[in-house]
């Protein structure tokens, strides 16, 4: 892909779309690209975590560690960012990613990430106020499960 062909593919990525033209450039030319042969593991839960990776063409299957087989993952396809956390904080990944085909990421490194919000503090503003909505979110159902099993006289 030519750089321009990149840019436009990590507008369309839903944490990357607010960032500008001028950042995406950065991480474009920054990020690697990286081909897995379908069933090659591209990393493995419990491994540190340095990069996230948005998936170009292919699949990939994200399974969890106590999964019995290879159907208990979940599949996810072109423009998926897996590996958000990771660009923003040491971590370690929850699960393990394998190729269900043949599949090309974009592998876009913490520090590469971490510049970028450095020299655009208006795209570090909007990643931030994203991931506090997310955040937000993510709370809210949790308290709506949490009610529901309280109606049901369950205690989560």
């Amino acid at each position: 892909m030519a750089i321009e062909d990149d840019i436009a593919f990590l507008e369309r990525v839903p944490t990357f779309a607010q960032l500008g033209f001028s950042a995406l450039q950065i991480v474009a030319i920054g990020s690697e690209a990286k081909q897995l042969d379908e069933n090659e593991v591209l990393f493995r839960a419990g491994d540190a975590a340095d990069a996230g990776y948005v998936i170009q063409t292919g699949a990939l299957k994200l399974l969890r560690p106590d999964a019995k087989k290879a159907d208990d993952g979940v599949k996810v396809g072109p423009g998926v960012l897996v590996g958000e956390l990771a660009l923003l904080t040491e971590t370690k990944r929850p699960v393990t990613a394998i190729a269900t085909e043949l599949t090309t990421v974009m592998r876009i490194s913490r520090s590469l990430f971490r510049k970028v919000l450095e020299g655009f503090p208006d795209a570090a503003r909007l990643m931030r106020d994203r991931l506090a909505e997310r955040a937000n979110q993510a709370s809210a159902e949790i308290s709506a499960v949490r009610g529901a099993l309280d109606r049901d006289g369950r205690k989560p």
